[in-house]
Formats: structure tokens, C-alpha cells, sequence
């Protein structure tokens, strides 16, 4: 990651080298800057702001919307007559003068999306009035790939525009490339959401069904709570919308699939919780407690004869919510834990535990993983800390009444 931050400020740097250079033919003659210091200085703010400007749509990659968004923004950075963004079919948007060159333009990017190179070139027009004389062709690339192509529209020919162009683009596909690594972050999360769904124990769900309907002649009414509560948790578990979710609504799926294991298990099971109200709206993962909360019945209960105890708290600490599920049931090696984690081995009973700690580590990054103590005969104690504020992590909102 920090080999891209480079090349991330690589791609920058010229963009403000290039807006500094545009800058200062716009800052000559200026009598007063509002106090920013330098026309070069001011400059430099006004490059940076529109970049910052021309970004987010881009980063939701390269459509006829956010070309449409950005396109004016980055016009002003290279400060031309003309810009057109183009993918490898058509021209996605034009902003500026001299618009009907936009068959010509498509009819000369052969070469360049196939090679891609950039490549200046003149137009031919019967317009007397039309400023359009000269176009830059830079293409848009990611891994080497390329997607379209920007194109600067100019009066005449320009080395220093050809330059500042091909910059400018460099920018843009650094942009499309966090798109498509965003792209493939929420592919990679769904990908893993299947997985946790696929490892939903089939014995816990023929085992519920055959509490509840073990219930069905000797207690209607209980039969009916257990299916209610059944379905509630199937629900949760299989919703098709949002990557993340409310800790309240994690926490009501818990219940739910407490309720079922309770049914089966009786006076065995002692579940205790502790939840601190101001936490209960912050978003995480979808499907990212109950995987531990089944991990610790599995350890804690199954295989046993004695009672199994499970301590579910979930407290404020400032910037984090902290969330700890502690078991006394029959613990683990540590270092197969290690190899479990690392995916070395089958995780053979660890329900999740690695599809949660990647998940975890994918959003919020590596210093936010799992923190498992755990040794044979002595229980597992998990934690979880949750920032409660992240960049793209919003809850899709309460299930009730869905």
C-alpha cells in the first residue's frame, strides 16, 4: 500500500506542476492574492482545489456520469477551449467549444487506445469561427490496460499542452485505478459474505429444525417463537443489500440465533451480555459478530457435558466501539489458531474466524484484525474494535419491518 501512496503523489506532482505553469499565466497582472502569498503559491491552491473537485466522481470510474462531472474541472486545469473524455467506444463527454469534432476526434484515438501512446494531431474544420484547431490525444490507462482517452483542444499547436495533457491523464487514470481497486475491495467483501453464508453449519439449521419441531405437539406456542425466531435469522443472514450493518442489528440477529441454540441446549447455555447503548448505530461488517458468537457455542458447548458460559459485551471507547465474546469452553493451541488465521489449515470447527479477521482487516486495515487469547482448557476470548467513524462504511439501515 505505501508503494502505491508513491506513486499516488507521483501522479499528483505533475498535475501541480502543470496547474502551477497555468497558473502563472493566469496570475500575471493580479494586484492582490486575498493574502495566499505568491501568484505561484496561489497557483498551487487553485490546482489542488479543482483536482480535489475533479476526484471523487472519477472514482466511481470512467462513465458518461462521471466524465460529465469531471470534465469542466479538468478543463480548467489545463485551461484549454476544449476537453472531450472518451472510453474505448465513444466520447462520453464534451465540454467547451467546437463540439461537432467529436466524430473526428473517435475517428483518429484508433492508434493511440491500441498502442497506448499519446499523440497530437490537426483538425480539419469549415467552421470560420470555430477555435477548435488542434487536438492532444493521452490516453487513459489502469494496469496497463487502456480504458479511453482524454483529449485537449486547443487554438493551435502546444508542446508545453501536449506535456501538461499527458500529466493531467496520468492523474485521471490513478483516479480510475482506486476505482477499480474499490471495485474489486466490494467484489472481494461479497465474495467472502457467500463464504460466510455457505459456512452457516447445516447441522445448526437440521438441529433447529428438529427442536422446533419437537415442539410442535408437546408446546405449539414455543414452536411457533422458535420458527419466528428462525426465520428472523435466516432473513438477516441471507439479505442481498449492504456490505455493512448496524451493531444493533448484528446484535438482533445474535438473539435470534441464541434463541435456537438455547432451545436445543436448555440450562446448559448461559449467555451473558453487556452492551452500552451509545455504540448500538455504529456500523461494521455485515455478518461479522454472529460467525464468533457461533464460533464460541462451538467450542464452549459442543462435545461437552458440563455447562457453557458466554460473555457478550460491547462498550464505548472513544473513537471505537470495543466488542468482546468470551467463552469457557475448551480453547485452542494458539499456533494452530495462527495456521487457522493464515488459512493453512481447515478450520475445522473455527467458524469464520478467518473470513472475519480479513474482512475486518480489508476495511478498516491491519491494526484492526482480530485479537484472539485463547489455550487448551482455558476458553477464547475474542475481540473487536470498530471504528466508529470510516470512510465508506454506512450502515444500510434497520430490517425491521422488511
Amino acid at each position: 500500500m505505501s508503494g502505491f501512496l508513491a506513486g499516488l503523489c507521483v501522479a499528483v506532482l505533475p498535475v501541480l506542476a502543470a496547474g502551477i505553469w497555468l497558473g502563472r499565466r493566469g496570475a500575471r497582472g493580479a494586484k492582490s492574492l486575498g493574502g495566499l502569498g505568491t501568484p505561484v503559491e496561489h497557483a498551487t491552491f487553485e490546482t489542488l482545489h479543482t483536482a480535489s473537485l475533479a476526484a471523487p466522481p472519477l472514482r466511481a470510474g470512467l462513465t458518461e456520469e462521471t466524465a460529465r462531472k469531471s470534465a469542466r474541472k479538468l478543463r480548467s486545469l489545463l485551461g484549454t477551449d476544449a476537453l472531450c473524455l472518451t472510453d474505448r467506444e465513444q466520447v462520453l463527454v464534451w465540454d467547451g467549444d467546437g463540439a461537432h469534432h467529436r466524430d473526428q476526434i473517435m475517428e483518429r484515438l484508433g492508434a493511440a487506445l491500441d498502442t497506448g501512446r499519446g499523440e497530437a494531431f490537426r483538425l480539419t474544420c469549415d467552421t470560420l469561427d470555430c477555435s477548435v484547431r488542434w487536438a492532444v490525444v493521452a490516453p487513459l490507462t489502469v494496469d496497463d490496460r487502456v480504458h479511453g482517452a482524454l483529449v485537449a483542444c486547443a487554438p493551435r499547436e502546444s508542446a508545453v499542452l501536449v506535456r501538461a495533457a499527458g500529466e493531467v491523464a496520468r492523474w485521471v487514470s490513478v483516479q480510475l485505478e482506486l476505482a477499480d481497486l474499490d471495485q474489486s475491495r466490494t467484489r472481494l467483501i461479497e465474495a467472502e459474505i457467500k463464504a460466510l453464508r455457505a459456512q452457516i453449519s447445516p447441522h445448526f439449521i437440521f438441529n433447529s429444525l428438529a427442536v422446533i419441531a419437537s415442539f410442535v405437539r408437546t408446546d405449539p406456542e414455543r414452536a411457533r417463537e422458535l420458527l419466528l425466531e428462525f426465520a428472523d435469522f435466516t432473513r438477516y443472514s441471507f439479505r442481498r443489500h449492504g456490505d455493512f450493518t448496524a451493531l444493533a442489528d448484528e446484535l438482533h440477529a445474535i438473539d435470534h440465533y441464541l434463541a435456537l441454540v438455547r432451545a436445543r441446549f436448555g440450562d446448559r447455555l448461559s449467555v451473558t451480555l453487556q452492551i452500552a447503548p451509545e455504540v448500538l448505530p455504529v456500523a461494521l461488517p455485515f455478518l461479522c459478530l454472529q460467525p464468533l458468537v457461533e464460533n464460541a457455542v462451538k467450542h464452549g458447548l459442543e462435545g461437552k457435558a458440563d455447562k457453557c458460559s458466554i460473555q457478550i459485551t460491547a462498550q464505548d471507547a472513544g473513537a471505537e466501539a470495543l466488542v468482546v465474546i468470551e467463552d469457557d469452553g475448551a480453547g485452542m493451541d494458539p499456533d494452530l489458531l495462527r495456521r487457522i488465521l493464515a488459512r493453512e489449515v481447515s478450520p475445522s470447527g473455527g467458524i469464520g474466524l478467518s473470513n472475519v479477521d480479513d474482512r475486518l482487516r480489508q476495511v478498516y486495515g491491519d491494526d484492526y484484525g482480530l485479537v484472539i487469547e485463547t489455550a487448551p482448557g482455558a476458553g477464547m476470548k475474542i475481540t473487536v474494535r470498530i471504528p466508529k467513524y470510516q470512510p465508506g462504511v454506512h450502515s444500510a439501515g434497520r430490517l425491521t419491518g422488511e
